[in-house]
C-alpha cells in the first residue's frame, strides 16, 4: 500500500493520464496560477514563460481585460454554446474582424469557424482546396508543421508524429522550403520545374500550403521574396495558396498576420492559437469568396464556434489591434530580443532563428538544447526546443512581456548557454 508521504497529485497523473503527455515531462511541477508572463507552481514559485502555450498566449495569461470581458459575458448568462447558429457574441467578433483587420488591408475572405483546434482549420483548408480544384494532390514543404489529425499529418514532415499515425500518409508531395539546400539554391525553381515537367511524378497539385516561419521545424524564416515565388506557382499551376498562421500570426512576427506587407494575399488563411486572446480554443479558415463553394454542414464540428472565446477575441482586437501602439512595442522587443539572442550566440559559434518575437539559438544537438532548457527550467524559465533534431533553444514568451522580465529571462538563457556550453571567450583566454 502507497504509504501518504508517496500520494502525491503528480502521482495521479502517472496512474490516470495517457503516455502521450509531453510537456508535463520537461516541466514536471504542478502549476495552479498565471498572469502575464509569470505561471506559478503550487509552492507560490514564478517562473517566466517563454513558452506560452506554443504562441497561444501572445497577449499573456489572463490579460485583465479579456478577463473582465469574459466574466461579464459569462455573468449576464450569454450563450456558451451554439453551434453556428447567429448570437450576438459571433457578430461582434465578425464585425470587429472585418473593421479593424480585413477591411485595412483590403480582404475581402470569408471567415469559416471550423472545431476549435488549429489542425481543424487546416483539414477544412486542404479538404475545400480539393472541392473547388477537383484535384486531390496538396504540396507542403519539409519541416513543416500543420497538425496531427490525418489529413494535417499527411502534410506535417516531422517523422515522431508521422510515426503515431500507424498507417501510410498519402495525398500530399513535399518540396523543399526556402534555403533547405543551401543559400545558392532557389529550391522555388526547382519546384515549378517539377511541377511544369508531365514526367516529374508530381501530380498537378489542389494547394500549396506554407508556413511563413516554420515553429516546430526549427524557426525556418522564409523570405519575401520566396513566398512570393511559391505563390506565383501556385497560380500559374492551378492550384490554392495556402498560408498556416496558427503559430506564427497574431503579432508573434510582426504584423497580425506574419506575411503582412510582404506583398501576398492567400487564397485561404489557417488561424488559431492567440485568435482567442487568451488560450480558449478558436480556429479559423479565411476564404477568398470565389472558392467558399461549401454546401451547408459540409464541413462541420460540435464546437465550430466558441462563444466565450467570441468574447474574448473580440476584445483582444479592440486592446491590441485598433491602432499601431501595440505592434510597434512587439517590434521594439523584438528587436532588443535578437540582439541579445545574437551576441548568445555568437558567443558559442552558434547561429539564430526565426523572425519578429519567434525566434531562437541552434544549439548544435538536441543534447545540447535540452539540457540549456533543463538548466533555465532550474533558474525560474520555462523554454522548450524546435528544430529535426530539437536542436534550437526557442522563445515564445508573450508579446506584452515587460522590458524588465523579457531582460531577466534572456538572462537566465545567457548563463543556461554558458553553464552547458563553457565560453568561447573564456576558452580564448
Amino acid at each position: 500500500m502507497a504509504t501518504t508521504a508517496s500520494i502525491t497529485p503528480i502521482n495521479t497523473f502517472e496512474r490516470v493520464e495517457s503516455r502521450v503527455r509531453s510537456y508535463s515531462r520537461s516541466f514536471p511541477k504542478m502549476f495552479d496560477r498565471a498572469l502575464g508572463a509569470t505561471i506559478y507552481d503550487t509552492s507560490g514559485k514564478g517562473y517566466t514563460d517563454f513558452l506560452a502555450g506554443c504562441s497561444t498566449l501572445n497577449y499573456g495569461h489572463n490579460d485583465p481585460d479579456l478577463k473582465a470581458a469574459l466574466i461579464e459575458y459569462i455573468s449576464n448568462d450569454g450563450i456558451a454554446h451554439g453551434l453556428d447558429m447567429y448570437t450576438d457574441a459571433k457578430e461582434n467578433f465578425l464585425a470587429t474582424f472585418e473593421r479593424l483587420i480585413l477591411r485595412p488591408r483590403n480582404m475581402q475572405h470569408k471567415l469559416q469557424f471550423t472545431g476549435p483546434t488549429g489542425a481543424n482549420a487546416v483539414e477544412a483548408a486542404l479538404k475545400l482546396a480539393r472541392k473547388v480544384t477537383g484535384r486531390t494532390n496538396i504540396i507542403s514543404f519539409t519541416n513543416g508543421f500543420h497538425g496531427v489529425t490525418m489529413g494535417a499529418l499527411a502534410a506535417t514532415g516531422n517523422g515522431k508524429h508521422r510515426g503515431g499515425a500507424a498507417m501510410p500518409l498519402s495525398g500530399v508531395d513535399r518540396a523543399a522550403y526556402d534555403r533547405y539546400h543551401g543559400p545558392d539554391i532557389n529550391t522555388a525553381d526547382l519546384l515549378d520545374r517539377e511541377l511544369s515537367d508531365p514526367s516529374s511524378g508530381m501530380d498537378a497539385p489542389a494547394a500549396i500550403i506554407v508556413e511563413t516561419v516554420q515553429g516546430e521545424g526549427g524557426l525556418n524564416a522564409a523570405s519575401p521574396e520566396w513566398l512570393r515565388q511559391i505563390q506565383a506557382i501556385a497560380k500559374k499551376h492551378g492550384a490554392l495558396f495556402i498560408v498556416d498562421d496558427i503559430q506564427a500570426g497574431c503579432g508573434r512576427t510582426g504584423g497580425f498576420f506574419s506575411f503582412d506587407d510582404m506583398g501576398l494575399s492567400p487564397d485561404i488563411i489557417t488561424m488559431a492559437k492567440s485568435l482567442s486572446g487568451m488560450g480558449l480554443p478558436l480556429a479559423l479558415t479565411l476564404i477568398k469568396p470565389q472558392h467558399d463553394i461549401w454546401k451547408p454542414a459540409e464541413h462541420n464540428g460540435t464546437f465550430r464556434g466558441n462563444n466565450h472565446a467570441f468574447a474574448t477575441a473580440a476584445a483582444a482586437l479592440e486592446k491590441f489591434w485598433s491602432d499601431d501602439q501595440f505592434i510597434t512595442a512587439v517590434n521594439e522587443k523584438a528587436r532588443y530580443l535578437g540582439e541579445r539572442l545574437g551576441a548568445i550566440a555568437d558567443e558559442h559559434g552558434l547561429t539564430t532563428k526565426g523572425r519578429g518575437m519567434m525566434v531562437g539559438i541552434d544549439a548544435g544537438s538536441g543534447e545540447n538544447a535540452s539540457a540549456i532548457c533543463k538548466a533555465c527550467f532550474a533558474k525560474g524559465l520555462i523554454i522548450e526546443t524546435s528544430g529535426s533534431f530539437d536542436e534550437v533553444v526557442k522563445v515564445l514568451c508573450p508579446l506584452t512581456i515587460s522590458l524588465e522580465q523579457l531582460t531577466a529571462g534572456i538572462d537566465i538563457m545567457e548563463s543556461a548557454f554558458n553553464a552547458i556550453l563553457g565560453s568561447h571567450r573564456a576558452a580564448a583566454e
